[in-house]
């Protein structure tokens, strides 16, 4: 699909994931989902970015019947999240296999047998740093991208750490700056570190709304004014970062609607409707369009 074609975009979400990290909170229900992206739908989402990676209930054989279901356009997500997700057995297996051959595996022929092939590569960093780890998913994470094109979003642990994403993939690594999204930057409201990861070239994402305790709602405002004046509006975007059975929407917690139904409008009270439509719609696609080489 063009990438202007999203409309509307969720830039952060998920519909399904596991953790043991969130135990009892399990999001693997396809009604659950349905319902989620329908009331998503109904106050005017056209599209949703799941950031869900190998290993943590991506579900990926349902996304086609839950997109068509509810008018969503869904984009899936290879990658590998931070080590805690995940068993030893696990990570030992996919060190034997190769990670990054199974990314550009999910990316270029589907995610197992599902039919469905990833458009985006997620990864993470680790708190004020970045560990062997975070260092290990984002070399194979680059070494996909160089092949597919594919961009790479970061979970950023507390909204830590950015720079030091940036030295490894943009640096060391040799990914363009605008292949990657730097996720949950609202969690740190350091507005100097913002500019200076915008002026890199990368993505910004504000995501996990409704999270007070995470400083989001109420000091993101300020952090979209301020990347707006200093000129960085076409590098922002906006997600809901739903990753809790009791967060979604359909069981009375915020959900996948809250984006548009009360982030929007304190967005538009800072820095305009246009500038927040913008960022909503024209910015997704220029962050989440794949460059094939």
């Amino acid at each position: 699909m063009a990438p202007g074609d999203l409309g509307v975009c969720d830039a952060h979400d998920h519909l399904f994931i596991r953790s043991p990290q969130l135990p009892g909170q399990e999001m693997d229900s396809a009604d659950a989902a349905a319902g989620e992206l329908a009331a998503f739908r109904a106050v005017g989402g056209q599209s949703v970015i799941q950031w869900t990676p190998h290993g943590m209930g991506r579900r990926a054989e349902l996304l086609p019947e839950l997109s068509r279901a509810a008018g969503v356009r869904l984009v899936a997500s290879t990658g590998l999240h931070q080590a805690a997700h995940y068993t030893t057995e696990l990570l030992d297996r996919l060190r034997e296999q190769g990670l990054a051959e199974l990314f550009v595996r999910e990316l270029t022929e589907g995610i197992g047998d599902s039919g469905v092939r990833a458009g985006m590569i997620k990864v993470a960093g680790g708190f004020h740093g970045l560990d062997a780890h975070a260092r290990w998913t984002m070399e194979a994470a680059a070494e996909a991208h160089h092949a597919t094109g594919a961009p790479i979003a970061v979970h950023l642990e507390l909204g830590t750490g950015a720079l030091d994403v940036l030295d490894l993939l943009c640096g060391e690594l040799a990914v363009p700056a605008h292949r990657v999204i730097l996720g949950h930057l609202n969690r740190s409201p350091d507005l100097a570190t913002h500019l200076q990861a915008a002026r890199s070239g990368a993505h910004l994402a504000f995501d996990g709304p409704s999270r007070a305790h995470h400083a989001t709602d109420w000091r993101m405002p300020d952090a979209v004014r301020s990347l707006t004046e200093a000129g960085f509006g076409d590098r922002i975007l906006l997600g809901g970062d739903t990753t809790t059975s009791a967060a979604r929407s359909v069981h009375g917690g915020p959900g996948m609607p809250h984006l548009l139904r009360r982030v929007r409008p304190r967005l538009e009270l800072a820095v305009g409707e246009e500038t927040v439509t913008r960022i909503l719609t024209v910015n997704p696609g220029r962050a989440f369009g794949v460059e094939w080489p």
